[in-house]
């Protein structure tokens, strides 16, 4: 893929050597605080390359924020805001510190108690920050969206939260960075980026021939991509692939006029604030058992995937939905997931503590797009994960 510049209302700017153009895109005046990970862009050399872009910039530096972003990290960030009188937030990272960003900069003009409640309570988020990105990671999509999941280590929890206020200004996507990736962090990439498609893709029909036809394109490409990005991570033309798709995968067009579910990432993220399971595997481990759970309610949509995606086209509707899951859950472990609750020494109780937690917590009784997973219909789909 060639350079170019694409508006989401994100402004994309995509390709090598992008990262020199972040001058342009920041106000002159302004007090930036750049916020990253673990270190990482130290090593690939992206840290250098925004240093130099934006030498001539009032910058101050925050970084250790986590692969699942925790609150109790991120406040000390709205603290560094605070005291220097930052008015521009950078994320040089991937989604895990976008949406602490996010995070940071709804939680820094938050007038109520505890920016917490944004989060737990629906609390509205009147104001924000202005923040830009520069992603190292194509995965989460968190680049061209609002939206941002946080835990809080205190309480185990992991929760969700968005705004058209947190959209990214500007995100800077160069798939040279690909290269540098560890194995797991491309892998993970490639599964949550297709998970995001199916939560907005297999739901029930509504007509919408052409969102149908975008969310496969994404899902087939990814089929292909991913294992080669896995084998390749410098061949640049696939890893700007991937890293469009992941982009794609959450950027706002696949589900104009659709239904979605996300009930697969809902249990999922309990997986992770419960055992620190990566967030991409904890949905290759439950989407199996939501596909065969809700196979009625889905019934549709599971045959429509199943020979689209997967060319099954023989057998009755039940032996091709069967056979679907089946290569759904066969591509993920060919990525090297390993799909099963037992993989990971999760057992009975946490699938007691998760029904447990979504009887108790309001909207999580009427999990998915049709509002039937209960909390027991998701005990049986984690026990039939075990």
């Amino acid at each position: 893929m060639n350079n170019f510049v694409y508006y989401n209302p994100v402004k994309i700017l995509f390709g090598a050597g992008q990262i020199e153009k972040l001058s342009k895109e920041i106000p002159s005046d302004a007090k930036v605080l750049m916020l990253y990970g673990g270190g990482s862009i130290k090593s690939n050399g992206i840290y250098d390359q925004v240093k130099i872009a934006l030498e001539n910039f009032a910058m101050t530096e925050f970084g250790g924020i986590e692969p699942n972003p925790t609150y109790e990290t991120l406040m000390k960030a709205v603290q560094v805001v605070n005291d220097k009188n930052i008015d521009f937030l950078l994320a040089v990272g991937g989604g895990s510190v976008i949406d602490g960003t996010k995070f940071v900069a709804a939680a820094a003009k938050y007038q109520g108690d505890d920016p917490w409640d944004m989060l737990t309570k629906g609390a509205e988020v009147k104001d924000a920050l202005p923040l830009g990105t520069v992603l190292t990671l194509p995965a989460t999509g968190s680049e061209v969206n609002g939206n941002a999941v946080i835990s809080r280590k205190s309480i185990r929890e992991k929760l969700a939260f968005g705004h058209s206020r947190l959209f990214p200004v500007f995100s800077v996507l160069d798939p040279h960075v690909v290269a540098s990736l560890p194995e797991r962090q491309i892998r993970n990439g490639i599964v949550d980026a297709y998970i995001h498609v199916i939560e907005q893709y297999l739901t029930y029909p509504v007509h919408a021939e052409l969102q149908d036809r975008w969310a496969e394109s994404i899902l087939k490409s990814l089929i292909k991509v991913g294992p080669e990005v896995l084998k390749a991570p410098d061949n640049y033309h696939n890893a700007a692939n991937l890293m469009w798709l992941a982009s794609m995968a959450l950027g706002g067009i696949i589900k104009v006029g659709c239904p979605e579910d996300w009930s697969t990432h809902m249990i999922g993220h309990e997986l992770t604030a419960m055992h620190g399971v990566d967030h991409a595997l904890s949905l290759a481990i439950v989407l199996p058992g939501v596909m065969e759970e809700m196979r009625e309610e889905k019934r549709e949509k599971l045959l429509q995937y199943a020979d689209r995606i997967w060319g099954i086209q023989s057998g009755d509707n039940g032996q091709r939905i069967d056979e679907a899951i089946k290569q759904t859950n066969y591509f993920f472990q060919r990525l090297g997931m390993k799909t099963r609750l037992s993989d990971h020494n999760i057992g009975k109780d946490t699938i007691s503590e998760i029904q447990k937690r979504f009887k108790s917590r309001p909207g999580f009784d009427a999990l998915s797009e049709t509002g039937t997973l209960t909390p027991d219909r998701v005990k049986a789909l984690l026990e039939s994960r075990l």
